[in-house]
């Protein structure tokens, strides 16, 4: 239970890598998707519009495990619905908590066995942080060391990529070199202001540069507005959500890769850009994979220099990166651990 896409973001990366894990192995998986996004009901993949709807396929699909995938918050929304999957009868329930840099948050401070969030999460049979300090916050919840699992989320499937782009992007890529990407949420967490506002200045190294905005989110008009505020306007192509082989295309196409956040977790499209060949440059959030270029949080000078040196230097020979397999097969086999029980 969790996002599915579309979008193809890390979140729903890893919960499609789990489900074509189980099913390769011909075991059922249906999902029940948590999103606004909607697509027509087939291959057990359910999207509910409401709470009930929520509730009705829980109780009456067929399952040994629920296994629930939360971004972003832990809102008392999403923690009654945890709350009534773990009352489920017969069945195991596993949370993977994708968020993060939750733990540097205000919410995320007042972590404690006396809240409700920590009431809720003590209720799951296991719980699997993405990182060493979602770990530290489930100890802070009360949970039991024997039941939190530390298991990376990333998990490269790079399928096909488009042999071309739309004419749209196509064109705009024609047009201008460098070209820089990016792909994230619209959202206040990725700092998409830096991005923005560092293009004049990379314009005046690289007169032809342009930066594609790949994404969508609650920010869209904000970032829309911004963009026109420009007198480098022309130059930002803010695409929304595309089909993820023309995501991949686009990054393939790019001489660049930005990822700016205030808080991230293991960012898929960070290492499909690193598996393409493409350089990096993103925040340091303490778990970027090796080839990774690092600056400081929300540093527009630092930005700058590193993109200007990367483009004019080149960067180094990109390492081997780890596709990730492993992380689904530790999943699997927490799976095993349940039944067995």
């Amino acid at each position: 239970m969790g996002p599915y896409p579309p979008p193809h973001g890390g979140v729903q990366t890893n919960l499609v890598a789990i489900r074509h894990f189980l099913l390769s192995r011909g075991i059922p998986c249906a999902v029940i998707n948590l999103t606004r996004h909607r697509r027509e009901v087939g291959d057990e993949i359910y999207y509910p519009k409401t709470p009930f709807e929520v509730l009705r396929l829980l109780t009456r699909l067929r399952y040994d495990i629920i296994h629930l995938h939360f971004g972003g918050n832990l809102s008392p929304r999403l923690m009654m619905l945890a709350l009534a999957c773990c009352l489920m009868p017969r069945s195991k329930t596993v949370l993977t908590f994708h968020s993060g840099g939750y733990p540097l948050s205000k919410a995320g401070k007042s972590a404690s066995p006396l809240t409700f969030r920590g009431f809720v999460i003590r209720r799951f049979d296991r719980v699997i942080g993405v990182n060493q300090e979602l770990k530290t916050l489930f100890r802070k919840f009360g949970v039991a060391a024997g039941r939190i699992r530390l298991i990376y989320p990333h998990a490269i499937s790079m399928g096909s990529i488009e042999t071309s782009l739309p004419d749209r992007l196509d064109r705009f890529f024609w047009a201008h070199h460098p070209a820089l990407v990016t792909v994230s949420g619209l959202e206040p967490e990725y700092d998409l202001s830096l991005q923005i506002d560092v293009l004049e200045q990379i314009r005046e190294r690289f007169p032809d540069a342009g930066l594609v905005i790949i994404g969508s989110g609650s920010l869209e008009e904000e970032v829309r507005a911004r963009i026109q505020g420009k007198p480098y306007a022309d130059h930002i192509l803010l695409c929304g959500d595309i089909p993820h082989s023309i995501t991949l295309r686009a990054i393939a196409e790019s001489d660049l890769f930005l990822r700016t956040t205030l808080y991230d977790g293991d960012s898929i499209s960070v290492r499909e850009a690193l598996h393409i060949g493409t350089p990096v440059i993103a925040t340091d959030n303490g778990m970027r994979p090796s080839g990774t270029n690092l600056i400081p949080r929300s540093d527009r000078e630092a930005l700058r220099q590193t993109i200007e040196q990367v483009l004019t230097r080149g960067a180094p020979e990109q390492p081997q990166v780890d596709t990730g397999e492993r992380n689904i097969e530790e999943v699997f086999e927490l799976y095993q651990e349940l039944l067995d029980e």
